[in-house]
């Protein structure tokens, strides 16, 4: 850490040494825990499927900021579980969507139910009021990320992607 005396800086450094703790609680662990039963890498597909429905290889790629091969050994082995299915683009283009499936979404559930109930846990002393301000804080600082990648995510309850840069 730095001795700089910034305080801006300093609150720089905490946040990125908070935000990498976060990542090392929330997904290093989340999926090694027990009754979890998908991998992290099906858990955000299927997640991003859940909100979008069906979407093709290339947008999944683009979406995830992978390469199209790596998306494609992805879904592969979701298929192989039968986590997802490919179906003919609802609009008629050539290339066949990926969509979960009933089985895939069912996992999505359990492993997210799960997830809120460690969630739980941690924060079973918060108040309503802080709750809601870490949840805001950490949408914002997610969109804000988007807005800069040009990459919006939707928003459950959103109908659609949210507009680049909107606020809770």
């Amino acid at each position: 850490m730095s001795d700089s005396g910034s305080g801006e800086f300093d609150a720089l450094e905490r946040l990125s040494f908070e935000l990498t703790l976060l990542s090392r609680h929330h997904t290093g662990t989340t999926p090694r825990r027990a009754g979890y039963q998908l991998e992290r890498s099906a858990f955000l597909i299927l997640t991003r499927l859940e909100l979008e429905h069906a979407l093709s290889l290339r947008e999944l790629a683009e979406a995830f900021r992978l390469d199209i091969s790596t998306l494609n050994r992805q879904v592969a082995a979701m298929s192989k579980q039968q986590l997802v299915l490919r179906v003919p683009d609802p609009d008629g283009g050539v290339a066949r969507k990926v969509r979960a499936s009933a089985k895939g979404l069912k996992l999505l559930a359990a492993d997210r139910a799960l997830a809120h109930e460690g969630l739980r846990t941690v924060v079973s002393e918060w108040s309503e009021a802080d709750l809601a301000q870490l949840g805001a804080l950490i949408s914002r600082f997610n969109r804000d990320i988007e807005v800069r990648e040009k990459n919006p995510w939707p928003r459950p309850g959103a109908g659609s992607i949210d507009e680049p840069g909107s606020r809770p």
